[in-house]
């Protein structure tokens, strides 16, 4: 039974939240076995509905089956897996110590939900980004309202269709429409709203929000380095950050933004990236089942734009019509030029060359906070340094990526990369709100506590604090 995807566009966002809240406030999403039970059908959806996922990333980006089995459907099934797993864990109360003069007594805390969330998908992994932050806010209790991206209407329209079957709609609801449906969202008193997307986006998200003192969670993007060391196989790194940076053609926000290589072996690093990409996409990438499209033209105009900036190492092809554009190596690139001070997120990857260890921290530096560094080296001092003289919301060494696929691993940014974490115990965590408890008996009543406070006794009270510090 699919959903009017117009009639739903055109809901009230006043009217929805309001019926989750009365949803909320009846108590129906706090038990472990309705959390549970959302969970286990959200994972019926991505197996019962697989091809009907692959259709519909087919027809937003031209993704392969197994592009999207592994960023999309797998990923998601690992999330769920993870929170079922440690569930009960998370839900359980936390004893504290309970300091002797406050004793008789106990003290706790545990995670209650924070009520009625927003979570507003991305466009560059629709299903991915609209489920994993709600897979977090189910499991934490709360009532959710998913806003999935219009810009990839087919993934979109399968979630609102497809996915409304699945769950509880009394406390789950899918609320699609564009921007002008998200900036209304936004503008209502949620109790946390998630936001993955763009940092301009991201600031009017957060704008909005401040209205009702509405706590947000933002995961935005930035300009992440890729530093190869002179200590490493150059042929594996290679590989590695090929596969990274042209993943759903560069549409990533934690793929690899510009690669920092020692000045020795630049060329090589290029020849091997250069033998990389044949092997990965063909002599004709535009040819290969393995190579997705873009989002929209507009992107692909933005990128062709960049590739004036530097010389061509491979590709610099690009065609309007099927929103194709070449995985592209970039060189020779000046200082200060657009593609190394704006987030490309586009499969272009501009390659700079550094001299030493300060050299290379000076380069990230100038281009603004990443999201995630990555650094290939074998030498541990070399490791230790960018991680002790770097920030960023990850980090990964001699590989990419994998930092944010391990659930058990906080996800998030710093800075203008956004703030807040999520994935696993983080997800929970940032839809929860740990709530203190005290407990204490009515006997015996301990009258030192109340005034009048004589010297006498002011002293005594001032002994006994200072014994039981």
């Amino acid at each position: 039974m699919g959903r009017d995807l117009k009639a739903l566009s055109q809901q009230n966002p006043s009217d929805v939240l309001k019926e989750l809240k009365a949803s909320f406030d009846s108590g129906i999403t706090r038990p472990y076995l309705w959390r549970k039970k959302q969970l286990l059908m959200i994972e019926r959806f991505l197996e019962e509905r697989e091809n009907d996922i692959y259709e519909a990333l087919q027809q937003d980006f031209r993704k392969s089956r197994a592009e999207t089995f592994f960023t999309e459907i797998h990923y998601l099934q690992t999330e769920i897996r993870h929170a079922l797993r440690h569930l009960r864990s998370w839900m359980k109360p936390r004893r504290v110590h309970t300091p002797l003069r406050y004793q008789p007594g106990r003290s706790y805390y545990y995670s209650e939900p924070c009520g009625v969330v927003l979570v507003i998908g991305a466009w560059n992994y629709p299903l991915q980004l609209a489920l994993a932050p709600a897979i977090g806010a189910i499991a934490a209790g709360n009532c959710v309202v998913i806003k999935p991206s219009e810009r990839a209407p087919a993934t979109s329209a399968l979630l609102v269709e497809a996915f409304g079957d699945y769950i509880d709609r009394r406390a789950l609801r899918l609320f699609p429409g564009g921007a002008d449906e998200g900036k209304e969202m936004v503008k209502e008193p949620f109790d946390h709203i998630f936001f993955t997307g763009g940092k301009e986006a991201g600031k009017k998200v957060m704008a909005a929000a401040a209205a009702h003192l509405t706590p947000v969670t933002l995961e935005l993007g930035g300009k992440n380095p890729c530093v190869v060391d002179r200590s490493v196989d150059i042929d594996v790194a290679a590989r590695r950050i090929v596969w990274a940076k042209f993943l759903n053609a560069g549409q990533t926000c934690i793929a690899p933004d510009y690669v920092l290589v020692h000045r020795d072996l630049e060329k090589e690093l290029l020849k091997s990236m250069k033998d990389a990409l044949e092997v990965f996409y063909g002599a004709e990438p535009e040819k290969s089942s393995d190579y997705p499209a873009l989002i929209s033209a507009e992107q692909l105009r933005r990128l062709t734009g960049y590739m004036k900036d530097g010389t061509v190492v491979t590709g610099g092809v690009a065609d309007s019509g099927s929103r194709y554009c070449s995985p592209t190596i970039l060189c020779d690139i000046a200082p200060g030029s657009p593609v190394l001070t704006e987030e490309i997120f586009g499969p272009l990857l501009p390659v700079v060359t550094y001299t030493d260890t300060d050299n290379a921290l000076e380069t990230i530096r100038k281009a603004g906070q990443p999201l995630a560094v990555y650094l290939f080296s074998n030498d541990r001092s070399f490791q230790r340094t960018f991680v002790e003289r770097t920030r960023s919301g990850g980090l990964c060494i001699n590989d990419l990526m994998f930092q944010a696929a391990v659930p058990a691993l906080p996800f998030g940014g710093t800075g203008e990369c956004g703030n807040g974490r999520y994935h696993g115990k983080s997800g929970f965590d940032t839809f929860s709100r740990q709530r203190s408890v005290h407990v204490k008996g009515l006997f015996p009543e301990n009258r030192l506590r109340y005034p009048p406070f004589e010297d006498r006794k002011f002293r005594i009270l001032r002994m006994l604090f200072r014994f039981f510090k």
